[in-house]
């Protein structure tokens, strides 16, 4: 039994993860929420120096919110999870690519960033949540400044 409960963790933490990605590219900013306990440490300095602290959660969703409907569509695409499971905390290493697109003045720019997430989650009742969300990027092509608009 111990090991389909570690399957169903394991499980449970992709889908947090799964629920991060999901909810920004539907902009859906419930399902979003979702993925987070109430308190957030995030470190984004490698996409954006000095990005690094900690948040309610509701304020970075309204961050993400504010940035990600400036533009016209993404794509976050999650894969090769690496799960740890200690008993009610997790630490999950995930691959992503994220697609990013907006029309300026009639001309299509995007930008695509490539690298991988460092979270770590806490059991909460039957779901898992981010509480420490650590994004490393690693390459990235096209036009970054979409990502200020």
């Amino acid at each position: 039994m111990a090991d389909v409960q570690i399957l169903l963790d394991e499980r449970g933490v992709c889908d947090a993860l799964y629920r991060f990605a999901e909810g920004i590219d539907l902009r859906d900013w419930g399902l979003y929420r979702s993925a987070f306990t109430d308190e957030l440490t995030f470190d984004y300095t490698s996409h954006r120096p000095g990005s690094v602290g900690v948040v309610p959660a509701d304020d970075w969703v309204a961050r993400a919110r504010r940035r990600f409907e400036t533009l016209d569509a993404t794509q976050h695409t999650m894969s090769n999870p690496r799960v740890t499971v200690f008993g009610d905390t997790a630490v999950c290493a995930m691959y992503v690519e994220a697609w990013h697109s907006v029309a300026v003045e009639g001309v299509d720019r995007h930008c695509t960033i490539g690298g991988r997430y460092l979270n770590d989650l806490e059991r909460a009742g039957d779901e898992w949540r981010i509480s420490v969300l650590r994004l490393q990027v690693r390459w990235s092509q096209g036009d970054r400044t979409i990502l200020d608009l």
